[in-house]
């Protein structure tokens, strides 16, 4: 099976997904399960002990977890599910490459089924992926459509007691929504009926790379939503074979904002949405905060007319939206009134969104980063010191411990120190302490009244715990 490969092909075939417990895995085999697939997996994490109580959930709803040592890979019929950068001395792809098992990336089986959907919505972009997809799964679903969703984060308005792990939603396999990713190039596997682009900036792949890999996706689409704001995607806009424009800055789009409207607090923000087509306004009233998540909801209200739903009735269902897990994600405040928010930033966009939203309201910003890896430090650490030192005042501070490590043989030699260098030679204020439990205590003791502390950093699910842990040592 290659990338060309169809759904149904796969005829409810046995999936052993490798690394089931990632953020990108598990949804995944949440549909595949929901779809009719016996599915099992291994994990890292899980033989190392670590968020122990996604894997019990995992195990009590149907799915067979095992060692990460090949023992689960037992059929020639298996599909094994892995990362395309996995390398092939894992016991899980050693043990299927015996057997003849096929394999699938995450991104080929999520097209395969994504492409066989009657009726599909792509959400591709730099950043901002994982929310417009939630707010698009929230429109649809407050509709009555009943959607299936991929999606990178835990959506809070379909989370539950039962299942806390909601970064997926099973609801009717021909109305599929998913995010897209293009840092692997696996955007050009799909064929939405609606592509929405959101953005497009510098992060994994050049810029050159990136406009042939974005606008082969609008042109994929049979209809886009793309936003004017980002210069790099209405550039694409010609390549479409339908468009519903969208943007805060540019008022000719389609979808925009009555400037003068906009009304910004630590609990969300309100505006007047501007239907260009019809002259027609609609009161917004969003219950997260930040101008990027302004320009977030028009994608979502603008893939919503693109798919037919009333620019009013999309707007209204906004007022519901809960939020994502880890997207400026206030886990609790303190008694003493200091509030901890849990974040997904990591690379320079998406810190400076969150710090921007932060700043955007007084109070002294104590930032905590965790670096997602020793190569992502090496290849954007001088842009992230730039983000840090740029967006946070004289008397914020930031706080960077050790990169997350869950082992292999990667190079160690330049880590979170050269980052916190740059930051203080750039005016900024920035200590490294390398155990993270130590950043946490650091954090306690530097907290005051007024401050706002944030948590930043990404693959690794222990960072919400640690969050919790700082705001159970704040006076």
């Amino acid at each position: 099976m290659e990338n060309g490969v169809k759904a149904g092909s796969l005829d409810g075939r046995a999936l052993f997904f490798c690394g089931i417990g990632g953020s990108g895995m598990l949804p995944l085999a949440q549909i595949a399960h929901g779809l009719g697939h016996p599915v099992a997996g291994s994990d890292r994490s899980r033989d190392q002990g670590r968020t122990p109580a996604k894997f019990r959930w995992l195990e009590n709803h149907g799915f067979q977890l095992f060692p990460q040592d090949g023992s689960g890979v037992t059929s020639p019929d298996q599909v094994l599910i892995a990362s395309a950068a996995i390398e092939n001395t894992v016991p899980e792809v050693a043990r299927a490459s015996e057997l003849g098992c096929a394999r699938l990336s995450r991104a080929e089986l999520l097209s395969a089924l994504f492409n066989d959907a009657g009726f599909s919505i792509a959400v591709g972009g730099t950043s901002g992926k994982s929310t417009v997809t939630g707010m698009i799964a929230w429109i649809l679903s407050e509709g009555g459509y009943d959607p299936t969703v991929m999606n990178g984060a835990v959506m809070k308005n379909f989370a539950s007691a039962e299942n806390p792990f909601a970064s997926a939603r099973i609801g009717r396999p021909d109305l599929f929504v998913s995010e897209v990713d293009e840092s692997d190039g696996s955007i050009a596997l799909y064929r939405p009926t609606v592509g929405v682009l959101l953005n497009v900036s510098l992060d994994h792949k050049s810029i050159e790379e990136l406009r042939v890999l974005f606008g082969n996706f609008v042109a994929a689409s049979n209809s886009a939503a793309i936003n004017l704001d980002s210069p790099e995607a209405s550039y694409l806009v010609p390549r479409a074979r339908e468009c519903v424009t969208f943007a805060i800055r540019n008022q000719n789009a389609d979808i925009t904002i009555e400037p003068d409207s906009i009304d910004q607090s630590e609990l969300g923000i309100r505006a007047a949405v501007i239907d260009n087509r019809s002259r027609e306004a609609f009161p917004l009233i969003l219950p997260v905060p930040g101008l990027h998540n302004l320009s977030n909801a028009l994608a979502a209200i603008a893939a919503a007319s693109a798919v037919g739903i009333a620019v009013g009735h999309a707007t209204y269902a906004l007022r519901g939206f809960a939020g994502l897990a880890r997207r400026f994600d206030v886990v609790g405040t303190s008694p003493g009134g200091i509030p901890v928010i849990d974040d997904f930033g990591h690379n320079p966009e998406k810190c400076a969104a969150t710090l921007r939203t932060l700043k955007a309201t007084p109070g002294r910003v104590i930032a905590f980063f965790q670096p997602h890896g020793y190569g992502p430090l090496r290849q954007m650490g001088a842009e992230l010191a730039e983000t840090f030192a740029r967006e946070l005042g004289p008397d914020d501070i930031t706080i960077f411990s050790d990169p997350v490590y869950f082992g292999g043989t990667v190079d160690r030699s330049e880590g979170s120190e050269r980052i916190v260098a740059l930051i203080n030679a750039a005016g900024g204020q920035a200590e490294h302490i390398p155990a993270r439990d130590d950043c946490g205590a650091r954090i306690a003791a530097l907290a005051r009244p007024g401050d706002r502390i944030v948590v930043m950093g990404a693959r690794d699910d222990t960072l919400t715990e640690f969050a919790q842990s700082i705001l159970a040592q704040l006076p």
